[in-house]
């Protein structure tokens, strides 16, 4: 209980990370972006810290935040491409959050394909978002590096706190499927 109060704490009034302003640009833009909004970092961060939770081999650790990373990227150069975001985006965030909430509170071992598409469906949404507010190689780049970042900070959090995951990773996952189920029902 005590992390989903803190987590709730730490978003703040503004839990989108998309503004609407669709004229960032610049790598530091992109970098930053990721980590300017609660729901893309929690995401990103829950990715890195389920593969550490779950697979023991850190090749297989990494499958998924690579694979998130790609699946980003490739959302975020469709919706820059057509020049419009796909109705279900914001809603499919939300669902990502309550999916890698599950996953990090039971720590699922899923069949590694499975937890690819997984993880790849969850991460074209977030890129979708991210690619109807970033302009630019550069930017969506830094949008790359960003993301990186957040899965290595959960793939370390995670595999420094794996002999305690019993004890918080059950918190951390209800935080997250809280997070997802006030953003779906538009409280945050």
């Amino acid at each position: 209980m005590r992390t989903v109060l803190l987590l709730l704490l730490l978003v703040g009034q503004n839990a989108f990370a998309h503004s609407g302003d669709h004229g960032l640009s610049g790598f530091s833009a992109g970098f930053s972006h990721p980590l300017s909004g609660a729901d893309h970092l929690a995401a990103m961060l829950a990715v890195g810290l389920w593969g550490a939770l779950t697979y023991r081999r850190p090749a297989e650790a990494l499958r998924g935040p690579l694979v998130f990373a790609a699946a980003l990227l490739l959302g975020a150069l469709a919706v820059a491409w057509a020049g419009w975001l796909p109705p279900g985006v914001e809603p499919g965030i939300a669902v990502s959050l309550l999916g890698l909430g599950l996953l990090v509170a039971w720590r699922v071992p899923l069949p590694q394909p499975v937890a690819l598409a997984l993880i790849a469906v969850f991460a074209w949404m977030h890129g979708a978002a991210h690619g109807s507010e970033l302009q630019g190689l550069a930017a969506l780049l830094g949008m790359l590096a960003g993301t990186v970042l957040l899965h290595g900070l959960g793939l370390a959090a995670g595999a420094l706190l794996r002999p305690m995951a019993a004890r918080w990773a059950e918190g951390l996952g209800a935080g997250l499927m809280t997070f997802g189920a006030l953003r779906l029902t538009g409280v945050l």
